[in-house]
């Protein structure tokens, strides 16, 4: 089989984390045999028609089985270009957005397969509407590379980041400049907690373990999320999460003792806090919860609807 990836989810300076989802799943499907591409072009209005116009140009010079687009103006890119049959993964954001959102949705009905990345994104969230609720349509997550992630000691990480051994930490892993992110709320917490806040948005890929190990707690205090990739990334390891009650986060945060899965309530979030904070390296049981949504499992899962979308080729 023969796949062409198709995404405007690229990363750059201010967001050198940006993608790294979908590059985990492109890693893990090509490990398992399929054979798989990628066009990629940087976000911006200016830049859709000529990616169209360059996708167009590769999708007559050359045969693929399935085009998968990740985000909804990639998904209008590759249908505007002609893919056939095409898979478009929705992310969060895409359905969301109010200008994007109704686009998303109407690019629904005219995919050959439409996917989200989480359940949550079918139905409406914080009075925004979700994905119509299309025959055949998907759950299909781009889980994050655990090989990454894991604990480490608390002290080790602080040092590293010359960080207070002794401060009192919480990580907020998002960028504050995203308003659903609801870097206002995270602020809050650490002012009534005393703690120290420490905001994300700019930290490479592959220091944000070290990020997570050296807080107290991980925050996702969002509106929204399509999926919450940092949630699962902070319980790989081992350390405690509070967070709303968006993309997987009902079913990740379930039983785990130390986290919190709750609406955003001041009190209530600095009561669950405070153990955290006072304690000298607080860890909860999360990593086994963390690998039902690693990139290789949901790999799995992508390359099965390849086959069921293409009659069986892998």
């Amino acid at each position: 089989m023969r796949v062409l990836v198709v995404t405007n989810l690229v990363p750059d300076e201010s967001a050198p984390q940006r993608g790294r989802w979908v590059r985990d799943q492109v890693a893990e499907v090509r490990a398992r045999g399929v054979e798989v591409e990628e066009f990629g072009f940087p976000r911006g209005r200016s830049n859709y028609l000529p990616a169209t116009r360059r996708l167009r140009a590769l999708l007559r010079r050359e045969r693929y089985d399935l085009v998968h687009a990740h985000y909804g103006l990639a998904g209008w890119v590759a249908r505007a270009a002609g893919a056939r049959p095409l898979l478009v993964t929705f992310h969060g954001t895409d359905v969301r957005h109010p200008i994007v959102g109704p686009l998303s949705r109407r690019l629904a009905w005219r995919a050959d397969l439409v996917a989200a990345v989480s359940r949550a994104l079918f139905a409406e969230e914080d009075g925004r509407p979700g994905l119509p609720a299309v025959p055949g349509s998907a759950v299909l997550p781009c889980g994050p590379e655990l090989g990454r992630f894991g604990p480490s000691p608390r002290t080790a990480a602080r040092a590293a980041l010359g960080l207070e051994p002794e401060g009192r930490y919480l990580l907020f892993p998002a960028n504050p400049g995203r308003a659903e992110k609801r870097h206002d709320r995270a602020a809050a917490l650490a002012e009534a907690t005393g703690a120290t806040l420490l905001t994300g948005g700019s930290i490479e890929p592959e220091a944000m373990t070290t990020w997570m190990n050296a807080a107290d707690a991980v925050l996702v205090t969002s509106d929204y999320e399509g999926f919450g990739m940092a949630a699962i990334e902070a319980l790989a390891c081992d350390v405690p999460v509070l967070s709303t009650p968006v993309g997987v986060a009902p079913y990740l945060l379930a039983g785990i003792a130390g986290c919190l899965c709750a609406p955003f309530d001041i009190d209530l979030w600095a009561a669950a806090a405070r153990p955290h904070l006072d304690a000298e390296d607080p860890r909860v049981a999360g990593a086994a919860r963390a690998a039902t949504l690693a990139a290789g499992p949901m790999a799995e899962r992508v390359i099965e609807v390849y086959g069921q979308m293409t009659g069986g080729r892998v």
